[in-house]
């Protein structure tokens, strides 16, 4: 299945302050859910953000937080965003039936809120270079079991240009510096 930016939202899993010293490939990380940021902000795909235990490990970092749509951000203990009081209302409000996942940490919280959104009868898209866990393996280990489990892993990059669709649009021409920036940081 192609993407839509029409049938899909986003969700921002956990991409905090102090905890993304800690990841294995941060910088990359954070330069993919950055490039979909700007393309959900371009073509207006809904956006929510969660943060888990903002007292201990802050708030969604800076480059990514300025990204972000007023009141996205939901605070979380639960690994599943899904299990939380209220997030899976916030995310049915969207009326979107694809939920494109990134964040922290692979293996955790965007496994368990991908298989919780999974269960709700959301199709879970999960881009792969705008995910990171602390340990390579862990996030290997967290995509596979993702994909096997019938949830599509892309790559940024293969999202917003399926959203984008066309060559010949200004939402394209706005996100070119932004895709080769991308390939600089990779």
């Amino acid at each position: 299945m192609l993407l839509h930016h029409a049938d899909c939202s986003m969700l921002l899993v956990d991409a905090q302050e102090r905890l993304l010293p800690a990841l294995d490939g941060q910088q990359g990380m954070v330069a993919a859910c950055g490039l979909l940021l700007r393309a959900a902000r371009e073509l207006e795909v809904p956006v929510l953000a969660t943060v888990q235990y903002p007292k201990g490990l802050g708030g969604v970092v800076p480059d990514l937080a300025g990204l972000l749509p007023p009141d996205a951000v939901a605070e979380k203990i639960c690994f599943d965003a899904m299990a939380e009081p209220g997030m899976a209302g916030r995310v049915a409000a969207l009326k979107r039936r694809r939920v494109v996942l990134c964040g922290a940490e692979a293996h955790v919280c965007v496994l368990q809120t991908a298989f919780g959104l999974q269960a709700a009868g959301y199709e879970v898209v999960v881009a792969a270079d705008a995910v990171a866990s602390r340990d390579p393996e862990d996030r290997q280990r967290g995509l596979a079991r993702m994909e096997r489990a019938g949830m599509l892993v892309a790559t940024s990059e293969m999202v917003v240009f399926e959203w984008l669709r066309r060559a010949d649009t200004p939402a394209f021409k706005a996100m070119i510096p932004f895709i080769k920036r991308l390939k600089e940081k990779s």
